[in-house]
């Protein structure tokens, strides 16, 4: 397939190395919400859709931001008589509702009267009786670009099982949110899991349907030179482009800035801090009951989407991220791997730090970065450890990007 031409952008950013001057210091990107023509997602484009559809046997694989304006795809190509036979639902369920982890179980659409089959239960793959008698399978799902954001993994095994069982797979595409960069180390396959599905690094840059374009033609997937791919690409969208989400994609990033914090914050899942589950600013604020770097502190408690939040009724003490400018997390364009290190740093009991489950290890994708900031490494070596792997997926990646 023909390259496009990247642009590339280069942005500065003058971080301060002062918690509390997160903040206090003003945007220092202007300009980054100026008036620009409206992105295209691939589920608006019913042109190129609705012929590829016409008279078949019709799958979806969608949750409750699959949107075609301010109506559901199900309900947009229902109302238009395409055959919809099955509803395919990944974590967070068809309306992404349900917690993090929590199982989803099988349904109705009551609307539609179309079986929802879930793909975070007792199987994360579809099988032969999920795909029988469908002619083609349509995905459209928002994804936030990082590697452990399990609806890339809901794709790979929904590619996997329409290579193996004959079904044209249709990806409609839709903006990455943090598409703007590439960064942080590329999975290790010992370390292989749901949050981990393939060997990309952490931010992997790519919209759903360049992954796709890339799962595919890498032979990532089980058969995967057999899979009939076809990708609705986005109008008007470049990497570049700041890009605000309609719907929160799940119910713990309720908003662009947690969006954007989210490849970074991540890491602490696997550790004994909370990352905010139970509160209104979920991968915004970060604490523990014995943490004693901030004057800042929060209490998780049950609601929506956290019914058995980490640290339920512990009062947390930590850092507060909700007043940190959206562009200025935009436009760092990197992990930041601070918050990792000086947390750790400033926590008195080290071997309480990480959680014992592996966890840690599954969201970096190495158990290298986890004896890094044990040994005291610094940014800058932990940087270079994970560069020659970085460069060798950017050099894949640039075959499979659709847009500048």
């Amino acid at each position: 397939m023909n390259t496009p031409i990247l642009k590339r952008f280069v942005f500065i950013l003058a971080f301060g190395g002062y918690w509390a001057s997160l903040a206090q210091t003003p945007d220092l990107v202007v300009g980054l919400h100026q008036p620009q023509p409206r992105i295209i997602v691939g589920a608006e484009r019913m042109d190129t859709l609705f012929p590829m559809l016409k008279q078949k046997q019709i799958g979806l694989v969608v949750n409750h931001s699959s949107l075609v304006g301010n109506r559901h795809l199900a309900d947009t190509l229902f109302d238009q008589g395409v055959c919809l036979r099955r509803i395919f639902a990944p974590e967070h369920g068809f309306r992404g509702e349900a917690d993090a982890g929590e199982k989803v179980k099988d349904a109705k659409d009551q609307r539609t009267g179309v079986p929802i089959i879930s793909l975070y239960g007792k199987r994360m793959k579809p099988n032969a009786d999920d795909l029988e008698g469908l002619d083609a399978v349509v995905f459209d799902i928002q994804d936030v670009g990082a590697r452990f954001y399990t609806y890339i993994s809901t794709l790979y095994y929904v590619m996997e099982a329409c290579a193996e069982q004959g079904k044209e797979l249709i990806v409609l595409d839709r903006p990455n949110p943090n598409g703007h960069y590439v960064d942080g180390p590329v999975l290790n396959m010992q370390q292989h899991s749901f949050i981990g599905i393939a060997p990309l690094p952490i931010v992997h840059g790519c919209t759903i349907g360049e992954l796709a374009l890339l799962f595919k033609h890498e032979n990532w997937i089980h058969k995967g030179y057999e899979l009939k791919l076809r990708v609705i690409p986005c109008g008007q969208y470049s990497h570049d482009r700041y890009y605000e989400l309609a719907v929160r994609p799940s119910p713990n990033l309720p908003n662009m800035r947690a969006v954007l914090l989210y490849p970074s914050l991540c890491f602490f899942e696997g550790t004994a801090f909370s990352l905010g589950r139970g509160t209104d600013f979920p991968f915004q604020v970060l604490g523990h009951p014995e943490y004693q770097g901030d004057t800042f502190s929060f209490v998780p408690r049950p609601n929506a989407g956290n019914k058995k939040p980490f640290l339920e009724g512990w009062v947390c003490k930590g850092i507060d991220f909700t007043k940190v400018p959206v562009d200025r997390i935009f436009k760092e364009k990197q992990i930041n791997l601070r918050y990792l290190l000086e947390v750790y740093a400033g926590f008195s009991d080290k071997k309480k730090f990480f959680l014992e489950n592996n966890f840690f290890n599954l969201l970096a994708g190495n158990k290298t970065l986890k004896q890094q900031i044990m040994a005291g490494k610094s940014e800058a070596e932990i940087r270079g450890s994970w560069q020659e792997d970085l460069e060798a997926f950017k050099a894949i990646r640039l075959k499979y990007l659709l847009y500048p």
